[in-house]
């Protein structure tokens, strides 16, 4: 007798969360460990939203918070979606949730039912599958490819388009790949799903800040379409504010009073602390912060950094994001080598080896749902770059 439900055992343990464990492993036995596996800012919160957070200790806001967050908050966070992407939302549309990953599984387990459908570009983010066999639906992937910035067409979409699809996931900037979709591509995608309005669309949109193109954009702002869209975001990327863990998201009413009541059997309102620093960070306007500016051109000198160096390893193809803080590299030149002792069968074996032998973590692309691909992030210091760069230039190269 299996004590552990069937759903849980179905469940794979995120594959950037396994590199980090592995890493501190390693970390503990003394091993000088470059880690290149997480997606998180190093830099601090900035203080003024630390702040926030503190007064809101002293001021004794340490008590149980409404499910969908403070009415202050979600007021602050539909002035945030109308400054900074346009878009009109009110408060009651508004639920804020312990992190964007919660506000996804939300959106998920409230839009889809046993057997639907739900469309993912591939790569996607390692949790979207998971969180679809949650929601006991289907995954229905579309392959993208690295000529084309890993960006899904309009085509492709329709193409795989059924009776039974339910929602589209999209992410720009993406994790892995750092793609941004721009305006007139997610026009695009608009004008096929406009003709189709039983689809939902969940837009996770946590990297908006860290793009380096120029305005984000959100598919939300087709009129078209708003009504079905659930956009996803938080304060862990642009704020740097991952451990304070607020996300959020802006539906229709009915879709946000659903997440509630969801919301509200599993976890009710999140930290009251959290929120009042979040409330600090919807105030600031990026267009206008140094402490935003200072770490974004710090992520595009590292990509700019981090492109020259992978562009002189043989065989290793990439492209230039134009978001988040991810390479997406091309490795399989290198699948089927071995150094005399270790083959590499996969990307997977590739990443092992690497972590073995140079003591430097990335995660491999199968678990992105593309093998043959390694994700590598530059939220790290330009010399943690480039001694982590020069030791896997090292050790690719025994591969023969």
């Amino acid at each position: 007798m299996n004590i552990i439900s069937n759903r849980v055992r179905n469940l794979s343990e995120s594959a950037t969360l396994e590199m980090t464990r592995k890493s501190r492993e390693l970390k503990l036995q003394g091993k000088d460990v470059i880690n290149l596996s997480i997606g998180e800012p190093d830099f601090n919160t900035p203080e003024v939203i630390k702040d926030a957070g503190i007064n809101a200790i002293n001021e004794n806001i340490t008590h149980y918070t409404p499910v969908s967050g403070f009415k202050e908050l979600r007021e602050a966070i539909a002035a945030k979606l109308k400054r900074d992407n346009g878009l009109d939302y009110s408060f009651n549309q508004i639920v804020v949730s312990t992190g964007a990953k919660q506000s996804i599984a939300n959106a998920l387990l409230a839009l889809v039912n046993l057997g639907e459908e739900v469309i993912v570009p591939a790569p996607y983010w390692v949790s979207y599958p998971e969180m679809v066999k949650m929601a006991e639906g289907k995954m229905v992937e579309i392959p993208t490819s690295i000529e084309n910035d890993f960006k899904v067409t309009p085509k492709q979409i329709e193409d795989v388009i059924t009776n039974k699809t339910k929602v589209l996931m999209l992410n720009t900037p993406s994790n892995p790949t750092g793609s941004y979709y721009t305006k007139d591509e997610l026009k695009g995608i608009a004008d096929v799903l406009v003709r189709y309005p039983n689809i939902y669309i969940i837009s996770d949109e946590i990297y908006e800040y860290i793009n380096y193109s120029g305005k984000h954009e959100s598919i939300a702002q087709f009129d078209s379409i708003k009504d079905r869209v659930v956009v996803i975001n938080g304060v862990s990327k642009g704020y740097a504010m991952t451990g304070w863990r607020i996300g959020y998201m802006a539906a229709t009413a009915e879709i946000a009073k659903a997440c509630d009541t969801l919301q509200g059997q599993v976890t009710s309102g999140a930290s009251s602390i959290s929120q009042m620093a979040a409330l600090q960070a919807m105030k600031i306007d990026p267009a206008s912060s140094d402490e935003i500016k200072v770490m974004v051109e710090a992520f595009r000198k590292r990509r700019d950094f981090v492109k020259s160096k992978l562009d002189e390893i043989p065989g290793m193809k990439t492209n230039l994001p134009d978001g988040a803080f991810y390479f997406y590299p091309d490795v399989t030149y290198y699948i089927g080598k071995s150094n005399g002792n270790t083959t590499i069968k996969n990307d997977s074996d590739l990443c092992l080896y690497l972590l073995s032998e140079t003591y430097v973590a990335l995660v491999p692309g199968s678990a992105f749902g593309t093998p043959g691909y390694i994700r590598l992030s530059y939220a790290t210091s330009e010399e943690n770059l480039l001694e982590a760069i020069e030791r896997l230039k090292k050790a690719l190269s025994k591969l023969s």
